[in-house]
This record gives structure tokens, C-alpha cells and sequence, in this order.
């Protein structure tokens, strides 16, 4: 196993030593929060949690939860929920993260929302001292809107382009039916204002820029494992 599976895995255990039992939790997306579920899952088949739900943030969230046998419920049953832990493509010290690299962004952002505590999780060749260094934001776009909302990017100064799937012809489609576009706006000077601007694009329905949502961050290095606090 390589340093970094293991350092992601050292960080979602951690991440994970904040569930109590009867808790309701958010479960991310991707391969660093897919451990956390998993270790999860074998605390809970050890007995050392019970009585924990997980609301999933996309399919491949499911998938790895019924594999856990965590079982499942909605936000339409619990719209606040206890804990929610994800990975991050990048994140800042300041706790702000780009996400989206496995396109479920728009049902992370929603169960971060709702979350009384977020937590990010992952190695630490994902820190960063400022967004976007070689990093892309991740924008989930309805599919009439796609070439209009490229056209004002690119007036915006970001190179974008559309997400093409692997493995089959197209476009990725999201488990919502929408499409993906990768924006390069190199450093983002500040996150929050360009979050704002993009949020302001008709047909660009949620992006990539989590910020002022995490309460603390694990990052796992090579030997160990250690916290961000906001």
C-alpha cells in the first residue's frame, strides 16, 4: 500500500474517533472519505458503535455503506445531522477546500450544510498555502446552460472545459443529470468573492468551493496524522 493510501486512511480513522453511538452522519465521497466508512463499518460490527445512520453523498457513497452495512436514512427524515466527514481535492490552513474531482459536489455541499460538525480529511500532498496552485474548480452545470456558462468563465479569465467520461462516450453525467466543468483560475485570491461570482452565472448550479464549512481537518503524512483547527 502506498504512503498516501495509508495516510488517508490514518486521517478518515481519526475523523472517524469523533462518532458516538445514535449519531446521524453525513458520509462523503471519494477514496479518503470511503475509508473513513469503512472503518466505520467495522466499529460497528465490533459493537464499539451502535444505533449510527449515515446520509450518503452520491452512489459510490451507497455502494460503500451497504458494503459497511451502515445503513442509510435521507435528509427528508434528518436535515440536521450530527457529523459529516469528506475528503478535499485541496485545502488551504484556513480550512477552505476545492472538492469535486469525483463529481458528487452538489450532494456534498448540501450534506456539509446541513452538518453540525464538518470535518475534511486527506493526505497531506493536498494542503495547501493558497487555492487553486495547480487545481481546478469543479462546477456542476445544468446541460442547457453549458456553452453559455463556459463563455462568461473564460470572460471571467478561468480556462474551462467540459468533463469527459472514461470508459464511455460523452460528457460526465452527475447523479443529478447534469454535467461537469473544470475552471483553471490558478490562484484564487479570494475564494469566497469568486464563490460568490460564479454563484451569480445562470445555469451554474453549485461549485467546487467549500469554504467556511469545515470545523477541523485531519491530514495524514507519511508516519502520522495531525490536526487543522478553524
Amino acid at each position: 500500500m502506498s504512503w498516501r493510501a495509508e495516510a488517508k486512511r490514518r486521517a478518515a480513522a481519526k475523523a472517524v474517533e469523533h462518532v458516538e453511538s445514535g449519531m446521524v452522519l453525513g458520509l462523503g465521497s471519494g477514496s479518503t472519505a470511503a475509508e473513513g466508512v469503512r472503518v466505520l463499518g467495522e466499529k460497528l460490527r465490533a459493537g464499539e458503535l451502535t444505533d449510527v445512520k449515515g446520509v450518503p453523498t452520491s452512489y459510490q457513497a451507497i455502494q460503500e455503506a451497504v458494503r459497511a452495512r451502515i445503513p442509510l436514512t435521507t435528509l427528508d427524515e434528518f436535515p440536521e445531522l450530527d457529523l459529516g466527514f469528506d475528503g478535499a481535492d485541496q485545502l488551504d490552513r484556513g480550512l477552505n477546500a476545492i472538492k469535486g474531482g469525483g463529481g458528487a459536489l452538489l450532494r456534498e455541499k448540501i450534506v456539509a450544510s446541513c452538518c453540525r460538525q464538518y470535518i475534511l480529511v486527506a493526505d497531506e500532498s493536498k494542503l495547501t498555502d493558497r487555492l487553486g496552485e495547480d487545481q481546478p474548480v469543479t462546477l456542476e452545470v445544468h446541460p442547457i446552460a453549458v456553452t453559455p456558462v463556459l463563455r462568461k468563465l473564460e470572460a471571467m479569465g478561468a480556462e474551462a472545459e467540459v468533463r469527459q467520461a472514461v470508459g464511455k462516450l460523452g460528457p460526465v453525467v452527475t447523479d443529478n443529470g447534469n454535467n461537469l466543468v473544470d475552471a483553471c483560475f490558478g490562484y484564487i485570491e479570494d475564494p469566497r468573492a469568486l464563490n460568490r461570482r460564479l454563484h451569480s452565472v445562470q445555469g451554474l448550479l453549485e461549485t467546487g468551493l467549500f469554504i467556511g464549512y469545515a470545523d477541523l481537518a485531519y491530514i495524514g503524512t507519511e508516519d502520522s496524522v495531525y490536526r487543522l483547527d478553524k
